[in-house]
């Protein structure tokens, strides 16, 4: 075999054969992931079989032939299916009916020979785009096994050529994002294992997460049967540092001869503990949690034939000491209806909000994600009862899952164990001064307004930043208001909606068996005094006035919403349209979708987004559904159901009733103001951005980011590196690849432990099925029930808000919302999310809209299908689904 040359990445691909001994770090583009992971496996002393790889130089003597085919590929978009799986299939047959050349047979046919005379191999293709730590791309391309012959060897080398070319691959690949012309392919060549058994192992639970356990599906015989789940494996859990079983479930396996029947699978208790300590090895080899295939042959011995990494598991809290015992984390951005990632300088403003409360909080960073450690509140029985009472009304779902782990021996009450106070550390202090504006909020709701609305001038001087300031004033500037002005917001705003909302529980325990479910949640409708609201009904009085501007609609009407914000940048939008949005930007142009991120642009920098929604509402035709009108509608019928609930208490009381009356009438005074204390923080985060977009300029200027906005993949102590002349181009470069990432993710753990489980998918699996339900046919989907009223209409799937498209009437489901999702709710006949509780950001405003609303449904939105007919009961809770629903 060839074996000459260097372990140097430009040597390998030059060589169309390299031996698998030979392979290491910087052979990727020559060998491709499977090569290069079992050549690793190899060199750390792992018991791999002996083979070969051809490598990619191999493949592209062919693939030359065919650029013309494969550039079409690359021109075509992931979602032009057909054409892509045409133009896919004309590369396979072009692979397949072309002969190998000469040169490449050739050293194939000197490798093969000196692993022995027609000796039966495994056949594996190995793509550059494989295995890797960010895409697996794990069953994408083919494995042949059993291949013995030079007629059958090239045969099958012919046919992993092609597999890089196969339906499934080339999809895989447009909806990762990779080019169709970066993946090269390489093939290796291993001996055959006649394996008596065989299998997978990972070393962290594929379904929970968990870390530190190794998963082992085994079978007799051959893996492959195992990986293409042809047969139900024996399957077992295993603690991976002790090598104890914690779990074994016999599997359903054909005995020779015979149908499927219950049988040995083949591996002992001694085989699994080493198979666990196998893959533990390879784990600290790659540094990460890997998926691993295994054999084991007629003498016992195992062998590993391929591992991957997991990349589908969640990310572990960072920073967390595993001395100090399992913790438990809540997704705070989540909570605030905020599924994507946030940038790492939105997580650094975070971080500093957390330590700079002194409230004993502490939050860490998972999958660009901001995670709050309740570990104390667990373990504190005081907290266990607080913490799980706010979660009932703000997350239901999440209240159900914390207390299973209340029954979790790791997280048992410790005695005398304190949880961290709400705002700050003396919270007995911060009652007391706060105790006067609850009292104000009760008997004086009007200047109690008019305290919140005021605190609008002290934050704008608050926030002024001297100019000219260079760029070391502003980040000083960033890091001074990061400290301070976020202190000032919650304990002087929050207090008010806070005081509505206690109010509106006292008027809760006072209609007990008196007022019927949902009931109070009529009350909430149509509230006053919700900046989020204005700001949605001020959008709508601008797509009135411009719906009749012939010019204005025209544009609207026929030019993409990218396009037009490009328009307005430049002044040239038709004038009406110019200046009314001009006039919205100017009070709310600090806003955004995933605003609470600093990474996040603002629509006063891109409009775009709000364009869209304004074309979006020139569809509504019919007066009725004029967001205004079902607002004041929305108003009017909770004012009269306050009215009937306070003459149902009169029945039981004089006094009962007039508490009613009074605790129901601050309630609407005083509850819309929730949006209040969060409308002022994304004031201040604007006025960051801005400094750090200065700051951004000069640093991409001198070259050290490549553009401006490549800050906020920055944390200010690094912004501060980068001024002194540091390059930080390739850091960010490797952020934002994180970040691309974990925007595709799509399920986010509510709650996840410091051993990476998602507590969810933890009790879905204990419990066998998920949640939901039904009857076949007519399957339900349950939540915790949120704005009352049942519609059935059309479902509309949204992911992100931006660019959506909602048709009047359409039943919005969504991951969550921010107030960045709230123009769609105008025209949306009913609400459905994932995330949230009856107080949720989505909930209030479904409710003030009149709209049903149904939020916590788990897996929303890939359990519902946009176009499909479904009927949601806002008073219930509940989703049905059909091809048909009647009335």
């Amino acid at each position: 075999m060839d074996s000459a040359g260097s372990n140097r990445p430009e040597d390998g691909q030059k060589r169309f054969v390299i031996d698998l001994a030979e392979v290491g770090p910087g052979l990727l583009p020559a060998v491709g992931g499977k090569g290069l992971n079992l050549g690793i496996l190899a060199a750390a002393g792992l018991p791999v079989p002996g083979g070969f790889c051809l490598t990619t130089a191999a493949s592209r003597a062919v693939a030359e032939d065919l650029e013309g085919l494969s550039a079409a590929l690359d021109s075509m978009r992931p979602e032009t299916t057909p054409d892509l799986f045409e133009a896919a299939a004309r590369v396979r047959a072009f692979i397949l009916d072309t002969a190998i050349p000469e040169p490449v047979a050739e050293a194939l046919r000197a490798a093969y020979a000196e692993l022995g005379d027609d000796e039966p191999v495994a056949v594996r293709s190995s793509a550059t785009a494989e295995d890797l730590p960010e895409a697996s791309f794990a069953g994408q391309q083919d494995t042949f096994l059993n291949v013995a012959g030079m007629e059958a060897l090239l045969d099958a080398v012919r046919r992993c050529w092609a597999s890089l070319w196969t339906d499934r691959a080339v999809a895989y690949r447009a909806a990762n994002g990779i080019g169709q012309r970066e993946v090269g392919i390489a093939v290796v060549v291993q001996r055959m294992v006649q394996a008596e058994a065989a299998g997978v192992l990972f070393t962290a639970d594929p379904v929970t997460g968990t870390r530190g356990q190794t998963v082992i599906d085994a079978a007799r015989g051959l893996g492959d049967a195992v990986v293409s789940g042809s047969v139900n494996p024996d399957h077992f859990v295993l603690d991976t540092a002790s090598g104890r079983v914690l779990e074994r479930r016999p599997g359903n396996q054909p005995e020779a001869g015979q149908g499927p029947a219950p049988g040995k699978s083949g591996v002992t208790d001694a085989q699994l503990r080493e198979l666990a300590a196998l893959g533990a090895v390879a784990e600290d080899v790659f540094g990460a949690p890997q998926d691993v295939e295994w054999a084991a042959d007629a003498a016992g011995k195992i062998w590993l034939t391929q591992s991957r990494p997991i990349t589908t598991l969640y990310p572990v809290p960072e920073g967390v000491d595993p001395a100090a015992g399992t913790r438990v984390f809540l997704c705070a951005s989540l909570a605030q209806g905020l599924v994507r990632p946030i940038t790492p300088m939105g997580l650094a403003l975070l971080q500093q909000l957390s330590s700079a409360n002194d409230s004993g909080w502490q939050m860490r960073a998972a999958g660009m994600r901001p995670y709050i450690d309740l570990t104390p509140v667990v373990r504190s029985k005081s907290g266990r009862r607080t913490v799980l009472r706010m979660f009932q009304v703000a997350e239901a779902r999440s209240a159900e899952l914390l207390s299973t782990l209340y029954e979790d021996p790791r997280f048992s009450v410790v005695p005398g164990s304190k949880s961290p106070n709400l705002f700050a550390a003396n919270g007995v202090k911060l009652l007391i001064q706060l105790a006067p504006r609850l009292a104000e909020a009760v008997w004086r709701p009007e200047a109690a307004l008019r305290r919140v609305r005021s605190f609008a001038e002290e934050l704008d001087k608050l926030l002024e930043c001297s100019e000219p300031a260079t760029a070391v004033q502003r980040m000083d500037y960033v890091e001074r208001i990061m400290g301070g002005a976020f202190l000032n917001v919650v304990p002087r705003v929050i207090p008010v909606p806070g005081t509505g909302f206690a109010l509106l529980g006292v008027a809760r325990w006072l209609l007990r068996g008196i007022a019927g479910p949902g009931e109070l949640q009529t009350v909430l409708r149509g509230l006053p005094n919700n900046v989020t609201s204005e700001m949605d009904l001020q959008l709508w009085q601008l797509a009135s006035e411009v719906r009749s501007d012939p010019a204005a609609a025209q544009v609207l009407a026929t030019e993409p919403a990218d396009e037009l914000s490009r328009r307005y940048a430049a002044g040239a939008l038709p004038p009406v349209l110019q200046e009314k949005l001009g006039e919205f930007l100017a009070r709310f142009g600090h806003r955004a979708v995933a605003e609470i991120d600093l990474g996040m642009p603002r629509w006063g920098e891109d409009p775009a987004h709000l364009l869209g929604v304004i074309t979006n509402y020139l569809r509504v035709t019919d007066p009725q559904q004029a967001p205004d009108v079902q607002f004041a509608r929305a108003a009017a019928q909770a004012e009269e159901k306050a009215a009937d609930l306070v003459a149902r208490a009169a029945r039981h009381g004089r006094l009962r009733a007039a508490i009613v009356r009074l605790a129901l009438r601050r309630a609407r005074q005083l509850c819309g103001l929730r949006e209040q204390p969060k409308y002022y923080l994304v004031v201040i985060l604007a006025a960051l951005r801005r400094q750090l977009a200065a700051v951004g300029a000069e640093l991409a200027r001198s070259a050290r980011i490549a553009g401006a906005g490549d800050i906020f993949f920055l944390q200010p102590d690094e912004v501060r590196v980068g001024l002194r002349g540091v390059d930080l181009q390739q850091l960010v470069a490797d952020r934002r690849r994180v970040y691309e990432r974990e925007l595709r993710r799509r399920l986010i753990p509510r709650l996840l432990l410091s051993d990476g489980t998602d507590v969810e998918a933890a009790v879905a699996r204990d419990s066998g099925a998920p949640a939901g339900g039904g009857e076949p046919g007519r399957p339900v989907l349950a939540g915790s029930p949120a704005s009352a009223g049942t519609i059935t209409g059309k479902a509309r799937v949204i992911l992100d808000p931006v660019g959506a498209h909602l048709e009047p009437g359409e039943i919005l489901v969504a991951p969550s919302t921010d107030p960045g999702w709230t123009p769609l709710f105008l025209t949306a006949g009913a609400l459905v999310m994932e995330m949230g509780g009856i107080i949720s950001h989505g909930a209030v405003v479904a409710r003030e809209y009149g709209i049903p609303a149904v939020v916590g449904v788990p897996e929303a939105t890939m359990r519902l299908v946009t176009g499909q007919t479904i009927r949601v009961d806002g008073a219930a809770g509940t989703i049905t689904l059909a091809d048909e629903v009647n009335d």
